[in-house]
């Protein structure tokens, strides 16, 4: 996906900003010429505050909160034809001029969401929330998805829109902020990064809407139901990005295609292939996809692929098939007997079955499949550098 500038839109969810609205928006055009305005619902209407400026003012009729504004902003710029946003705050606690080390970073990084990590040094009165619920979102996002992002709650950053129309948040308030992260980590996306400048103003002159006991509620749910749904043993769905495609087992060989054009390789797919096999067949119920997110962050895997592979192993048959695999290794013959006793009343046993079960069998089959995709994959790859070679070929005028 090349990144242009131009195709950048920078955002300002507002709501009741009118002192500082103007300021930010003109720092904004200084810096970059393309800027939409979201008023959620203001009291003050946004439009007549910026007349004169050029720019965009979409409106909420009613207060729907910061991720609505975002999400509207979304489907304005990809309607508009914009690839990414980039989003910064009202309320001039995010310098516009740091807006052009954004663009910066997304030109290296075009697929990645970027997020400007908060400079609290010399930031003014930084309140105490903002420095309490950076390190509690960091810590909730590691036991999450075994990413660390040092700050999960910043305003200012950029959202790649293939991306983000693609992930299903479901918070419109501002705890939007924390459950796409998330869940672009669990999808297979990247998160960056970059040092940004924040500025705090006095508490007598600051104008906040977070609302201490509401929206840390609203946060406190959405960490239960996220760790929740981590610990669930079904497999994070995994994204791609050229045509829309999906990775998945069920068109494997134009899953390994996309993969393979987006700078994978055999040897690495296979071996994801072998850790997502092994990872899903271990006795840890609830545990699996987060090892396997651990592993692929270490091993420095294509998230996408172990995603997708993990999608064979959905309980219960990865576990029946391990426990009799297992059974027929220590008592050389097969588990016949499905009642409550073999099940409930020797789950002891059971467990030792599925423990060497997921040893034998786990990785008999992991290896066998990823020998399967690394061969399918070297003869992707070979097809795919002959086209690369013919279109060499034609641009430098030769016979294709």
């Amino acid at each position: 996906m090349p990144f242009s500038a131009e195709k950048a839109l920078a955002v300002i969810p507002v709501f009741n900003h009118g002192a500082t609205l103007r300021a930010v928006a003109e720092g904004t055009l200084a810096v970059h010429p393309r800027l939409l305005v979201v008023d959620d619902g203001s009291d003050e209407p946004a439009a007549p505050l910026l007349a004169g400026l050029p720019l965009t003012v979409l409106r909420h009729q009613t207060n729907r909160g910061k991720g609505a504004a975002i999400t509207t902003a979304a489907a304005y710029a990809l309607e508009a034809g914009f690839t990414h946003i980039i989003t910064l705050d009202a309320d001039g606690q995010h310098d516009p001029a740091q807006l052009p080390d954004f663009l910066a970073r997304m030109a290296l990084t075009p697929r990645a969401f970027i997020v400007g990590a908060r400079d609290f040094a010399g930031a003014g009165d930084v309140p105490f929330s903002s420095r309490f619920g950076r390190g509690f979102s960091e810590f909730w996002m590691f036991i999450q998805t075994t990413r660390r992002v040092s700050d999960m709650q910043s305003g200012y950053r950029a959202y790649p829109l293939a991306a983000l129309t693609r992930l299903k948040v479901r918070d419109r308030h501002y705890s939007f902020e924390i459950e796409v992260l998330v869940k672009a980590a669990w999808g297979g996306f990247e998160i960056a990064e970059i040092p940004v400048r924040v500025h705090y103003p006095k508490r007598s002159e600051r104008v906040s809407h977070f609302r201490s006991f509401r929206d840390n509620f609203r946060i406190t749910i959405l960490n239960t139901r996220l760790t929740v749904r981590a610990l669930i043993p079904v497999p994070f769905q995994g994204y791609a990005w050229d045509d829309g495609g999906r990775v998945s087992l069920l068109r494997p060989l134009a899953s390994l295609k996309l993969l393979l054009e987006d700078r994978a390789t055999a040897a690495s797919l296979a071996a994801s292939t072998f850790v997502a096999i092994v990872v899903c067949a271990l006795p840890i119920p609830g545990f699996q996809s987060l090892l396997m997110l651990f592993l692929i962050a270490v091993f420095r895997f294509n998230r996408l692929w172990p995603l997708a592979v993990s999608q064979a192993c959905l309980p219960p048959f990865m576990p029946a098939f391990c426990i009799e695999i297992g059974h027929f290794v220590n008592h050389g013959l097969w588990l016949t007997d499905i009642s409550w006793r073999s099940l409930g009343l020797e789950v002891g046993q059971r467990f030792w079955d599925w423990l060497v079960g997921a040893a034998v069998g786990g990785g008999l089959a992991g290896g066998a499949l990823a020998l399967a995709v690394f061969a399918a994959a070297r003869l992707i790859g070979r097809g795919l550098n002959k086209k690369a070679g013919r279109g060499r070929a034609a641009a430098e005028g030769g016979r294709p």
